[in-house]
């Protein structure tokens, strides 16, 4: 059974910093393409960033290049997005979901398995 378990949200302040990790078991990491997608309250889900499988290769939406880093470590099963300079309309659930192709896309139907989500949340 795959799994994909989110973690390293919470309450930041306007500015502030957060890295979110992503484990994944249950196929091989090393052949799944990885993105990070958000949903704020009352809006649909957003495609947030993406890597390939050996992660040279990485995909951003442009309202969030320049803050938004996503990178993976496939020895550890694990993908990261390291957001700076939080702002307040940065609150959003952010979901993690990993694809059985080795491309990344920002298309979420690409993408097979998705973790339950962690909250941020930016204070002003």
């Amino acid at each position: 059974q795959v799994q994909l378990v989110e973690s390293g949200g919470g309450l930041v302040q306007a500015g502030g910093s957060l890295r979110l990790s992503c484990v994944v078991s249950g196929r091989p990491f090393s052949s799944s393409a990885c993105a990070w997608f958000r949903q704020a309250p009352g809006k649909e889900r957003e495609f947030a960033a993406a890597l390939n499988w050996n992660g040279r290769t990485t995909i951003y939406a442009n309202s969030m290049k320049g803050r938004f880093t996503i990178s993976r470590n496939n020895a550890a099963n694990t993908v990261y997005l390291q957001i700076n300079s939080l702002k307040p309309e940065d609150t959003a659930v952010y979901y993690c979901a990993a694809s059985t192709n080795v491309i990344a896309t920002m298309d979420p139907h690409w993408y097979d398995y998705w973790g339950q989500g962690t909250q941020v949340t930016v204070s002003s």
